[in-house]
């Protein structure tokens, strides 16, 4: 008991010495309580990026204290999904980064051309916009029979949403441009069908897309992959999480598999740095050499 308390303190401080010294205690007995009671681990997350988000929750809920948030937590299962979402980090838009997804479709995704299976895994997938832009990519690049892409998060209503395919029609116009700058030569709107300004994407883009729970905080490698993405989440984790979160990846790749970080992620702070070749610095993508 002692142990995990004093880790969870170190983690904290080691974050943000000049926080007040209260609240972190308080934030600590916060997100221990919902580790204990309902087994979703917060503990090693950026504590900036977590205590903002506890204040916006206090805001909502009209409470003083993040210790009076804390009781209605641990008594309220409805309050804590709402927590839960306020933890996630569900930023995203399709071809997000297009120079991003134009080195993938121009260098990477065509050395799988020769593979028998494809498997791709987005790991904190959000709401599917990405996953549904790879989908496109390997349609277009003829390799969607083949793959397997594997989207994954934390929060189990974003990714109810993500497998509805369905997003609002205002955000076409900006995922068409993204779409054309990231090499795609179609009409962009070949790939859905709008109904009361709701876009629907075409079921055949998520024929082979398994949408599914995992908690990169707790849980551990599902399969082996020739691709991993995932990006701008490791951002909001403390070291010792990232550290845990780069074993993970590296465990679930195969040898000559590709890592692709978020534009402000990096490998070369963890003991695995030498076990990779950069392939694009601006992009942040990875090679796992051995």
């Amino acid at each position: 008991m002692v142990k995990i308390e004093e880790q969870l303190f170190e983690n904290f401080y080691a974050d943000n010495d000049e926080s007040n010294e209260l609240e972190k205690t308080e934030i600590v007995l916060l997100l221990e309580g919902i580790y204990r009671y309902y087994g979703f681990d917060f503990r090693d997350y950026a504590y900036s990026s977590i205590k903002r988000r506890i204040l916006h929750r206090m805001s909502v809920e009209k409470v003083a204290t993040i210790s009076a948030l804390q009781e209605k937590v641990l008594r309220d299962e409805q309050l804590l999904g709402k927590l839960l979402s306020d933890f996630s980090i569900n930023v995203t838009e399709m071809f997000r980064d297009p120079t991003f997804f134009k080195f993938l479709r121009t260098n990477i995704l065509p050395t799988f051309k020769n593979y028998p299976l494809i498997r791709i895994w987005h790991a904190g997938c959000s709401s599917g916009e990405e996953v549904y832009s790879m989908a496109i990519m390997l349609h277009e690049l003829g390799l969607n029979h083949k793959a397997k892409i594997y989207a994954t998060d934390m929060n189990e209503n974003i990714l109810e949403k993500a497998q509805k395919g369905q997003f609002p029609i205002n955000r076409m116009q900006v995922y068409t441009r993204n779409y054309h700058q990231a090499g795609g030569t179609k009409e962009f709107s070949e790939y859905y069908r709008v109904i009361n300004d709701i876009v629907t994407f075409y079921p055949f883009l998520k024929e082979n897309i398994i949408f599914a729970h995992h908690n990169l905080a707790t849980d551990h490698s599902f399969n082996e992959f020739h691709m991993i993405l995932c990006r701008n989440v490791l951002i909001y984790f403390n070291q010792k999480l990232q550290n845990r979160v780069q074993k993970l990846f590296y465990d679930s790749l195969s040898i000559g598999g590709y890592l692709a970080l978020g534009n402000k992620e990096v490998i070369t702070y963890t003991n695995l740095w030498d076990k990779y070749a950069e392939v694009n610095s601006t992009e942040k993508i990875y090679k796992k050499t051995k």
